[in-house]
């Protein structure tokens, strides 16, 4: 399948200490938070899934609220430009912090984004096919040994121009969840990052809320 992933975490405390805590999950929180975001649809409780998974198909949307923390995995969140992101999704985060996170394996394309208190501050989308199509704000820390060639993304021996960019977006892609939110989804295991599968998420089953009413 391969490391696929459209999510967007909300957050109002550190994101990647309040997820280490396997906080328990919030169900009449998560269902609210739902509601507030997808309205005018019928959302259907199917089952729980994880964060090992948050690129659901596109007739579902995966959510779990937490204390601090709520990550929602949608289609609108698999986006080449995140500074383009629904103001409602915006709006969600109050004065906390938003972190849109979106990448896929098949054509190496990352996508991030982070928002402070309504704020866009970063925003960057990438593929070696399409090139860089956003490029917003100062580059976060953790981007930086990327950037600077200390994750080469061809060996020494290969010509320099045989890839797009010094490092492979997927790996940065890696590094972001490592760095915001403390887990991978690929890669060398590290024992001390939290287990994906430990945080769950409420499965729901999407469509369109019928226009007639009963009286």
């Amino acid at each position: 399948m391969g490391a696929k992933t459209w999510m967007l975490v909300l957050a109002d405390t550190n994101a990647r200490v309040a997820l280490a805590a396997k906080p328990p999950l919030d169900r009449e929180a998560t269902q609210k938070l739902a509601d507030s975001l997808f309205p005018g649809e019928l959302l259907e409780p199917i089952g729980d899934s994880d964060l090992s998974y948050t690129c659901p198909p596109d007739n579902e949307v995966h959510i779990g609220c937490f204390p601090g923390v709520s990550v929602v995995a949608a289609k609108e969140f698999g986006i080449d430009y995140p500074s383009k992101l629904p103001q409602r999704f915006v709006a969600a985060g109050g004065n906390g912090t938003i972190t849109l996170h979106a990448m896929h394996s098949v054509v190496d394309w990352f996508a991030y984004a982070t928002w402070v208190n309504g704020k866009l501050m970063r925003s960057l989308s990438l593929s070696p096919d399409s090139g860089i199509m956003e490029d917003i704000g100062q580059r976060m820390p953790f981007e930086e040994p990327y950037w600077s060639g200390k994750h080469p993304a061809v060996d020494s021996d290969e010509e320099e121009d045989a890839y797009p960019f010094p490092f492979h977006p997927l790996e940065l892609g890696e590094a972001t969840l490592k760095d915001q939110f403390g887990y991978q989804l690929e890669g060398y295991v590290d024992a001390s990052l939290l287990e994906p599968e430990s945080i769950p998420l409420v499965r729901y089953k999407r469509s369109r809320s019928p226009w007639w009413k009963f009286w």
